[in-house]
């Protein structure tokens, strides 16, 4: 059976949302991010204009736009609205995947039988920006891959329908940058041989994809060729992430302890980032020789950043560890959390270091998490080899 599988995208989100409570933001140019050595982490289409664009430095943004209004963010509030929209698409689709913070598939297979599923995925999409005031795009189309893609050619504020015989003919000219997991050193990758939209993609041997980009290169002819048998994995919304570690001999050992700390943090971090989460609650349990068991919390800005993760933990190991008793075992745990990405809560920090972290998140994807480390964490890491 033809899947009907739609991708619902809220238009510049961070945006739309500021602009809910702020109408003097209409129609001028907006940039969320924050500092002077910032990142924008998104920018209205007024902005986009002038160039414009998502994880740009924010000297070069407004040296491209002087006008624009920069808003540091509020990750609460976009959380407020994901979580509303979350909830009215799934009062009404059957089978709902949240993938990001302004994202969503549905799998609404069959409803073709009772209602047109391109009619009512448009009032699905009318009744998020009634309910919410934010606007919405849509793709309608028979796998994952092809609506994402459609949705970012129906943009902004549009709907689209491909049917399984206009796929081929609605992929063949667009650009390989549109498919989602071909990034900038894919694309002048395979930019060098001449392969720069998804027609002469499409057409290139398999083999040598795999021989030039390994096992991606498979993925990557499929999804140029429209084929996608992803299943739209119905949301659920995880609660915590967390890490303990018990030791075999009890210690008083501060600064061993503060290493251990720092390997896992960076580990939590990392899954934060493979998984796609933020985190706004961090909370540290230590228990002692004697089994007594404390912990302490703190609320903090969503983040998936190292740096900001490992100094929150660090002041709750300061006021909680008081006794001076020899400790058993250490636990973190990482609570209140929210779909995002790294850049979207790295409002005060540099392009430098959302670069450091996906150069070593790309190591750790390739080779294991337990290759590469921050010097602080290196010892403990070592150790436990």
């Amino acid at each position: 059976m033809e899947r009907t599988i739609v991708h619902m995208d809220l238009d510049t989100f961070f945006v739309s949302c500021e602009r809910l409570h702020n109408s003097s933001l209409e129609k001028i140019p907006v940039i969320i991010g924050g500092g002077d050595r910032g990142v924008v982490a998104s920018c209205s289409y007024e902005a986009r204009f002038y160039g414009v664009r998502s994880a740009m430095p924010i000297k070069m943004a407004l040296k491209l736009c002087p006008e624009a209004k920069v808003i540091k963010g509020d990750m609460e509030l976009y959380s407020k609205l994901s979580h509303t929209v979350t909830e009215i698409i799934e009062e009404k689709a059957p089978l709902v995947e949240k993938a990001s913070i302004d994202e969503h598939y549905l799998d609404i297979t069959g409803m073709d039988k009772f209602f047109g599923a391109y009619r009512w995925t448009e009032e699905l999409m009318n009744s998020v920006t009634q309910h919410t005031g934010l606007p919405v795009s849509f793709a309608l189309s028979i796998n994952k891959t092809v609506a994402k893609i459609g949705t970012g050619e129906a943009k902004p504020f549009g709907k689209k329908e491909i049917q399984q015989e206009q796929v081929k003919s609605f992929l063949s000219p667009l650009s390989i940058k549109k498919i989602p997991m071909v990034g900038d050193t894919t694309f002048r990758l395979l930019s060098r041989i001449g392969i720069r939209t998804i027609h002469t993609l499409a057409d290139m041997p398999v083999h040598i994809l795999q021989q030039i980009l390994g096992k991606n290169g498979l993925d990557l002819w499929k999804k140029a060729n429209g084929i996608d048998y992803t299943a739209v994995e119905p949301y659920t919304e995880r609660k915590s992430i967390s890490n303990e570690h018990t030791f075999d001999q009890d210690t008083t050992n501060t600064a061993m302890l503060k290493n251990l700390i720092a390997a896992m943090v960076e580990k939590l971090a990392y899954q934060l980032r493979s998984e796609q989460w933020l985190t706004s609650v961090v909370v540290l349990k230590l228990r002692y020789a004697n089994f007594d068991t404390e912990t302490k919390q703190c609320q903090i800005t969503y983040t998936s950043a190292d740096h900001i993760l490992k100094q929150a933990v660090l002041d709750l190991f300061h006021k909680l560890y008081t006794r001076r008793m020899r400790i058993r075992l250490i636990g973190i745990r990482l609570t209140g959390l929210v779909r995002g990405n790294l850049q979207i809560s790295l409002f005060e920090n540099t392009e430098e270091l959302i670069a450091l972290y996906q150069a070593m998140d790309h190591i750790k994807n390739k080779f294991g998490d337990n290759k590469i480390s921050r010097g602080f964490g290196f010892e403990s890491i070592t150790k436990k080899q």
